[in-house]
């Protein structure tokens, strides 16, 4: 059985708790708790309430819910999840002892521990998953917050999962997916990933690539619901369905290539290796083009899925309640970037300009004079100033000079 309040062999058995429960409290979504010397990030609010709006979709189709917050640390998280997602049951776990008092008195906020609805451990994360894998119990939701690239809870937590189930991930690691350890996202995601104009967004490829990896390793595939990035940190955050069965192919998993001669980008298939280039070079290797992978090159989001998360916040009044409908633009935006046409990466107007050597035209000019050239386009939720484009660079340039002639 696994323990309650239990230690883990990672950490030692006594730990000096120098804070006080109580000299914390803050307020999230109209709920009070205690942070009690936890990391606690007010900016990542964000981030936990679309874990909520999705873990509350899960129970409306289950009819149950059943969370893992496998790195809970004050257990805000979990709080959210029994209070608001209404989940039937949370388990709260965290590695670290001293955080005990704190989590279990603001999960008693919501309800008594006598309702059996919640459980806190502290075990190292792989160590609870493993166990609850063991007993054969399965949840529906498990969110691993984790901190740089630590990708060992993967396995893990898709043992753990059931069919259908979904994994809310995390990575920090901003100095990989900008390309300045290949090695270290080799070792961690299995991708080698190299400096790029759209690294962040790279970031969530590396991501949800590892989690392919892994899933496949075990015989099943996984589907990205939406793939979030903020600039805090940074943090990248991916929800993903479990699917039962592998695929026998490599759709959606393969090498993003950028070259810095002519500005555009590639996908290569694994077919390709060895046979890489850009049509802008004469050579059959093209010296200027720079490639990562193995990576996730399909859909960050599911357009329809997200409409139901954003349905639902306005369902809970949680859209304008801030006055600056912030949510509700993030929601909007990932929508816009699930436009089918879209490929991966985006194109940034500060190197467009570069390029072009003039100044940049209105966003929202460039945007519409492309949709009326037929080109897709939106803009991207992972910076302001970039347009994500199934145009080449060299016609954007085009376009964008016309616009300034125009002006003129």
């Amino acid at each position: 059985m696994l323990l309650t309040l239990a230690f883990s062999p990672h950490f030692p058995q006594t730990q000096n708790c120098n804070f006080v429960s109580g000299n914390g409290f803050q307020v999230e979504r109209g709920l009070e708790f205690d942070t009690g010397g936890a990391f606690y990030r007010r900016e990542s609010a964000t981030g936990r309430d679309l874990g909520v709006l999705a873990a509350s979709l899960q129970k409306k189709v289950n009819g149950s819910l059943r969370v893992l917050d496998a790195l809970c640390g004050c257990g805000i998280r979990s709080v959210r999840y029994l209070k608001e997602a209404e989940a039937d049951f949370v388990a709260a776990n965290d590695g670290n002892e001293c955080y005990g008092n704190t989590i279990v008195e603001n999960l008693s906020r919501v309800c008594v521990k006598e309702e059996k609805r919640w459980v806190v451990t502290h075990l190292e994360a792989n160590r609870v998953m493993t166990d609850y894998y063991v007993e054969k119990s399965f949840f529906d939701f498990i969110d691993i917050d984790s901190f740089g690239s630590d990708s060992s809870f993967l396995r893990s937590a898709i043992n753990t999962l059931k069919y259908g189930g979904l994994l809310y991930v995390t990575s920090t690691d901003g100095f990989s997916s900008g390309g300045h350890r290949p090695h270290h996202s080799l070792a961690a995601y299995g991708a080698y990933v190299r400096s790029m104009p759209y690294s962040n967004e790279i970031g969530l490829r590396m991501l949800i690539g590892g989690v392919v990896r892994e899933a496949a390793l075990l015989g099943y595939h996984i589907t990205p619901l939406f793939s979030y990035y903020a600039y805090h940190g940074p943090v990248f955050r991916v929800l993903l369905r479990l699917n039962r069965g592998k695929l026998h192919d490599s759709r959606h998993y393969g090498f993003i290539g950028h070259c810095h001669q002519c500005g555009n980008s590639h996908e290569f298939s694994w077919d390709q290796l060895g046979q890489m280039s850009c049509s802008c070079s004469v050579s059959k290797v093209s010296n200027s083009l720079k490639v990562s992978g193995p990576l996730w090159t399909g859909p960050l989001h599911d357009a329809a899925y997200l409409t139901d998360m954003l349905d639902l916040a306005k369902q809970w009044g949680w859209i304008g309640c801030d006055g600056k409908d912030s949510l509700e633009k993030l929601i909007n935006l990932m929508v816009d970037e699930s436009d089918p046409r879209l490929p991966f990466g985006f194109i940034n107007l500060d190197e467009m300009a570069s390029r072009a050597k003039i100044n940049t035209p209105p966003l929202r000019t460039l945007m519409s004079t492309m949709h009326e050239k037929g080109y897709a386009a939106s803009r991207s939720h992972i910076t302001t100033n970039a347009i994500k484009t199934n145009c080449p660079m060299t016609e954007f340039i085009k376009i964008a000079k016309e616009l300034q002639q125009v002006s003129v």
